[in-house]
């Protein structure tokens, strides 16, 4: 049995696949939820960023919280290290925090507000403060983190947080979502608001991915854990189009080999009438959720796609996705 988690910008959800269909259950209702992380040690202990009320943790798979206690309460990034099970949490204004202890005590890194960049940091629609839109550490080595700053640009340490590199080459300065693969050594992959980019050296360095694709503002990221030479992006014609109430013209997009970008349209609307903020790639699956509560899956690397059947609680929204395993988007 599949279980995915879902945050919907409100609350959360449990989704459990039972034949051809899923069943929904939501919790924290009205908290603002907007991101969430598994530990990939344990299904059922997750944590759920809120948009005022700080980070929640459950250890019985959503069905039960505790608040973890962050010193700052505008959570807008959550991660579980893959190789020490460190949890961080990013914060509205930028602020980097890390536990040990599974949320119980935090440690802010604050190495990450010395960056020359930081006088910089803008996020457009509050332009006097920024945020850490993505935390990303190396699923192969535990002092390897990536950060994406809303607007400021994606930041790269290998020491744990003790100390930063600005800015990498190559890469979007308005990230959006980031990813490892978690086999492949040294792969990385971002969506940001001017387009795609990748690296091949533990994120030093970046390259530019947007050949064949019509639309450059990219949203989630999701990449095949089978092939680092698969991966996904969902993507609109800007920000206003993206988040807007009106039509996003947004579109899921699949590259493979190097080759351009294939926009995949095989059972999906074209255009997507919402953006799809989470894209979610297991070992045989795509999920796409969308920003009016729809889910989308394939079965076949993006090939032909289904709505999910679903049933109990309703989705209204739908913001991030993580598997039950620990993979999250």
């Amino acid at each position: 049995m599949v279980r995915l988690y879902a945050a919907t910008g409100d609350g959360f959800a449990r989704l459990e696949e039972a034949g051809e269909v899923w069943t929904v259950a939501l919790s924290l209702s009205g908290s603002g939820a907007q991101c969430l992380a598994v530990d990939p040690a344990d299904p059922d202990t997750v944590f759920v960023g809120l948009r005022e009320g700080g980070v929640r943790r459950s250890v019985d798979g959503g069905r039960s919280w505790i608040d973890c206690e962050l010193p700052e309460r505008a959570v807008f990034s959550l991660a579980v290290s893959a190789a020490d099970g460190a949890v961080y949490a990013g914060t509205e204004p930028s602020r980097l925090f890390r536990s040990g202890d599974k949320g119980e005590s935090w440690r802010e890194l604050h190495a990450l507000l010395e960056l020359p960049s930081r006088p910089q940091w803008r996020f457009p629609p509050r332009p006097w403060t920024s945020h850490v839109r993505w935390i990303a550490p190396s699923p192969h080595d535990a002092g390897l983190l990536l950060v994406g700053i809303e607007l400021g640009g994606l930041m790269r340490s290998s020491d744990g947080g003790a100390s930063w590199q600005d800015h990498r080459p190559g890469a979007q300065r308005d990230v959006h979502s980031l990813a490892w693969h978690p086999r492949a050594r040294g792969r990385a992959y971002e969506a940001g608001g001017g387009g795609a980019a990748f690296s091949t050296d533990n994120g030093e360095s970046w390259q530019p991915a947007d050949e064949g694709r019509d639309r450059h503002y990219t949203w989630s990221v999701a990449v095949d854990p089978d092939d680092a030479d698969r991966w996904y992006v969902s993507a609109s014609t800007g920000p206003f189009a993206a988040h807007g109430r009106g039509d996003p013209q947004a579109r899921i997009f699949r590259r493979h080999d190097g080759e351009p970008w294939q926009p995949l349209t095989g059972g999906l609307p074209d255009p997507l009438p919402a953006m799809p903020y989470a894209l979610l790639a297991t070992d045989r699956r795509v999920y796409a959720g969308l920003a009016d509560g729809r889910l989308w899956e394939s079965r076949d690397h993006g090939e032909t796609w289904a709505p999910l059947r679903v049933q109990g609680d309703a989705l209204h929204a739908l913001v991030a996705l993580a598997l039950a395993s620990g993979q999250t988007v």
